[in-house]
């Protein structure tokens, strides 16, 4: 029996229904073993992160956030440094400290404690200079001085040379002047203890000059 056109019509309809729904099948469905991916393959691209996994060599480790001791890189313990500084202070205020009636050896015993038998040597010298006691004599001079610490200069394996500044009144025949220099003081290790080893002007550079 010969269809219909209703019935050819009809049939037509189902065979395109059914040739879509393969087409829509072979498109979604994968082409076959050979070209899907290992599972584990895919799970691993899809989570790899974009940098590296890893900070370069010798990066690793986070920088500390607690105080960072600064002693430990130089030849100074922390008490050595305080030290040092102290004296050179002291230092300068006593070489700028003297009266026209002491004596040369009372003058080199306040500085005895604070530098090495070189330097004290050649201020005992300096000080007991007949032309300058006669002048302090005839004059009445009475210095004063006080000192103040202004920073490091420079760092070595065996000594540390500070600025300091010497702020001294004098007073010269009953007239009072006041007057203001700054110091490079060396102070180095010797023996067991610290002590200043040359000074001058700080506008002079350090040569030892004891002026």
């Amino acid at each position: 029996m010969n269809p219909t056109d209703r019935q050819r019509k009809l049939l037509f309809g189902g065979l395109i229904a059914v040739l879509g729904g393969v087409g829509v099948y072979l498109t979604l469905a994968p082409s076959g073993h050979g070209d899907r991916a290992p599972e584990g393959a895919r799970t691993t691209a899809s989570a790899a992160p974009a940098g590296p996994a890893s900070p370069p060599p010798g990066i690793a480790g986070s920088v500390g956030s607690g105080p960072f001791d600064i002693y430990r890189l130089l030849p100074f313990s922390q008490r050595e440094f305080g030290t040092a500084a102290d004296i050179a202070q002291r230092f300068v205020a006593a070489y700028g400290t003297y009266r026209y009636d002491e004596t040369p050896d009372a003058y080199g015993a306040r500085l005895a404690g604070l530098v090495t038998d070189d330097l004290l040597g050649q201020l005992r010298r300096g000080s007991a200079a007949p032309g300058l006691q006669d002048e302090r004599r005839a004059q009445r001079v009475v210095a004063q001085s006080g000192a103040t610490l202004d920073r490091v200069r420079d760092i070595e394996d065996n000594s540390i040379i500070f600025l300091v500044t010497a702020k001294q009144t004098i007073d010269r025949d009953g007239k009072t002047s006041r007057s203001s220099r700054q110091y490079a003081v060396t102070v180095t290790r010797d023996g067991d203890s610290l002590k200043v080893y040359a000074f001058e002007p700080a506008d002079a550079g350090q040569k030892g000059d004891t002026g």
